[in-house]
């Protein structure tokens, strides 16, 4: 898949010809220097843009070819999301931000599974204090709870420990892998976190929007397609 935006009389092309198969229940870091076009990517693989060219199919799904609605409920009901600035709703206390999704969704059970998640990242004490009210670790954690409560398919991190000191960043790590692989979801991580990166089963390099090295570590699992480019 391509990526290309006008910029006046001259078109930039930020993704050139990408192609990636991520397999079910695995963990991919994908690496490179900022503008490298990692943030592309994820926002493609995740049907939050869509490419000039090529197509995006997740789960079996063609993403290509949808609208914007159609795109957003592949989201809401396959896919999560974590960002380096958290995205918390300011006017929503933790519970109520991991709820926000599930209730979208339709689940009658929200308040229960987003108060157990909470529990599950350490924040039971926490449920009812507002984003302002937490620290920067605490408002990761309750954005990754906020992902994982609908047992999406798919999750995407963009650089999630970027905004994060070491000690708290590896945390965070540990947290978000331990419901990774309880829950057997797919994780696709953006980052410049050497030590986040290590953890995963494979690393793709992005380097001016091109796959320049792609490397199988330890533990790597060749199964079912999940997203296919």
């Amino acid at each position: 898949m391509t990526r290309t935006v006008s910029t006046g009389s001259s078109t930039l092309t930020i993704l050139d010809d990408v192609s990636i198969d991520i397999y079910s229940g695995e963990a991919v870091a994908v690496i490179g220097a900022s503008g490298s076009g990692k943030t592309t990517l994820l926002a493609l693989l995740a049907g939050l843009d869509v490419p000039s060219a090529g197509q995006v199919f997740v789960d079996g799904h063609e993403l290509s070819m949808m609208d914007e609605d159609g795109r957003a409920r592949i989201r809401r009901d396959r896919i999560g999301f974590v960002f380096q600035s958290f995205q918390l709703l300011p006017a929503l206390t933790a519970l109520e931000n991991v709820m926000l999704p599930l209730e979208l969704a339709g689940h009658a059970d929200a308040r229960r599974r987003s108060s157990d998640i909470l529990g599950r990242v350490g924040l039971a004490q926490r449920l009812d204090h507002y984003p302002r009210q937490l620290s920067g670790g605490e408002q990761q954690r309750v954005a990754i709870a906020r992902a994982f409560a609908p047992q999406p398919r798919v999750i995407f991190a963009d650089e999630p420990t970027g905004n994060l000191d070491a000690t708290t960043g590896e945390a965070i790590i540990s947290q978000m892998f331990e419901l990774n692989y309880e829950r057997g979801t797919t994780l696709v991580l953006a980052t410049h976190d050497e030590n986040l990166a290590s953890r995963c089963q494979r690393r793709l390099e992005l380097a001016s929007g091109r796959i320049v090295a792609e490397t199988h570590q330890p533990g790597t699992n060749d199964t079912d397609a999940e997203s296919e480019q």
